[in-house]
């Protein structure tokens, strides 16, 4: 596994520059690192874009089923969070109070805030190092809850504001929706095995 292709460009591009940087390339995936550098980023392969799916099909089933008031959003959804990276997580949600404070305008583009939950799952490109920062870097922008899923390590990581990351060292746990989404339960094995 090898660190993500890093353009390092500091702040010599604007916000309103990377976001047509991004639409004039729209299939390259980019994020944006809080010192303005620009990051390439690798398409996942298949097992892991599935696996991603499944995921995110299940969220949704429930929030939709709970009546959640809220936006659940894919991997191709940017945020510009509040210390100016532009961040893709895996899947993401952001709470109707949140998304409601925005402008037509905002929402168009890489909508300036931190999801208040995300997932991200470890492709077979990804280095662990790398996703684990984001993750810290998710939580201090005011995430409220994050699992970071490695299926090649086989270990699941949970954060959760406030408090220690819970490792797990197996896939065959239960994941739990508290404090964001509190009663919901994904079982990773299931999905796992699918």
């Amino acid at each position: 596994m090898n660190m993500p292709l890093t353009l390092h460009v500091g702040e010599i591009m604007s916000e309103d520059e990377f976001f047509k940087l991004c639409r004039m390339n729209d299939t390259i995936d980019f994020e944006r690192d809080s010192n303005g550098n620009i990051i390439f980023m690798s398409p996942t392969g298949s097992l892991t874009g599935g696996f991603n799916s499944d995921i995110l099909v299940e969220i949704g089933v429930w929030i939709h089923s709970h009546k959640i008031p809220g936006k659940l959003f894919d991997s191709s959804t940017g945020f510009t969070l509040p210390n100016g990276a532009v961040r893709s997580p895996d899947i993401s949600w952001v709470s109707r109070h949140k998304w409601d404070r925005l402008s037509k305008e905002d929402k168009e583009r890489f909508a300036p805030l931190c999801p208040e939950f995300v997932v991200e799952v470890r492709s077979k490109s990804d280095d662990l190092t790398y996703l684990l920062n984001k993750m810290d870097e998710y939580m201090a922008n005011g995430c409220q809850l994050g699992w970071l899923i490695d299926r090649f390590d086989q270990k699941v990581y949970v954060y959760a504001a406030n408090h220690e990351v819970i490792q797990y060292q197996s896939m065959d746990v239960q994941l739990y929706g508290e404090p964001v989404f509190p009663g919901f339960v994904l079982d990773l094995s299931v999905i796992e095995r699918a």
